[in-house]
């Protein structure tokens, strides 16, 4: 049985489906103004650009039913755009072209598809444009690719610093109901943090998904010549699950290590379970822990230690 929270989300992306698909086009019996079905507009599309298919090879392309197939092929050949021959050596085998009319029947549809996708992207906002590219480009990587093939970790650039601020303070307000409190916290720390970097004793690493940041991490000295401080780890709800943090935790250590610390500490406090969970695998230790008021919430702040 589904719990609340599921059914939300089932209801998020049905929303999105109805949204989309009527934004585009796709309940039109032709799409985009060919004389072509969605289905029939994508085997023109593989067609088009695979060498020589054969039916199975569409089908499992479009994870479509033989026999949907068979008859879309048949309509094809019926208009005089599908071309086909046994292939040599194998006559059970039967390849597939598009013949000169089908080549330029898929033109016509291309040419129609771009110039309806351009002019939607046309009538957004710079900003709006961008959020949507990002978000399709997420979905293609969540739905079709290795999550973690395009991960990296770089220095920061300008901006990051505010763009961590406020990515970390909405996620905290949204999961734990923190108010601007946290902001101020977070803010201070970068600010000292750009204001004081020492490169030989502090370091700081953001975390890329296809392009997007999706998290941090920071080396920050302390009080304390020895010691070290882990500061501001965060990860996007999207990565997590991906071995980003602990990419992020295990870049942390390594440079406090390179930069001669004898011990790394952290503060957290209870609620935050997954990133306490993440540092005990690291080799921390809780050390101490208090309750405090903090971020609108009554608290138990915890510090946590690494021997190095």
């Amino acid at each position: 049985m589904a719990s609340d929270a599921d059914e939300q989300d089932i209801d998020a992306l049905r929303a999105f489906n109805r949204i989309y698909t009527k934004r585009i086009g796709l309940l039109n019996a032709h799409l985009d103004r060919s004389p072509f079905t969605l289905s029939e507009a994508r085997v023109l599309y593989e067609l088009a650009y695979r060498a020589d298919p054969t039916a199975a090879e569409i089908g499992r392309a479009l994870d479509l039913d033989r026999a949907q197939v068979s008859r879309t092929l048949k309509r094809f050949a019926s208009r005089g755009l599908l071309d086909t021959r046994a292939q040599e050596g194998d006559a059970r085998n039967v390849l597939l072209s598009l013949t000169e009319a089908g080549r330029t029947a898929f033109a016509a549809l291309e040419g129609n598809t771009r110039d309806a996708v351009g002019g939607l992207l046309h009538g957004l906002p710079p900003s709006d444009r961008r959020s949507l590219l990002w978000a399709a480009q997420t979905m293609t990587r969540i739905f079709e690719a290795d999550p973690t093939k395009a991960l990296t970790l770089r220095d920061p650039r300008p901006g990051d610093l505010g763009w961590i601020v406020h990515r970390q303070t909405v996620l905290y307000a949204h999961e734990y109901g923190w108010n601007s409190d946290y902001e101020a916290l977070a803010a201070k720390i970068l600010a000292d943090f750009h204001q004081f970097f020492d490169a030989a004793k502090e370091g700081a690493w953001i975390a890329e998904l296809d392009g997007r940041i999706v998290g941090s991490i920071f080396l920050v000295r302390s009080d304390q010549p020895d010691v070290a401080k882990l500061r501001l780890l965060y990860v996007e709800p999207e990565a997590r699950g991906t071995g980003v943090a602990r990419m992020l935790v295990d870049a942390c250590i390594e440079r406090a290590r390179a930069c001669g610390y004898a011990r790394l500490d952290l503060w957290t406090n209870s609620v935050l379970t997954a990133a306490r969970r993440l540092y005990q695998r690291a080799g921390f230790k809780l050390v101490n822990e208090a309750p405090h008021h903090a971020f609108g919430h009554d608290l138990v702040g915890q510090t946590w230690s690494l021997d190095l």
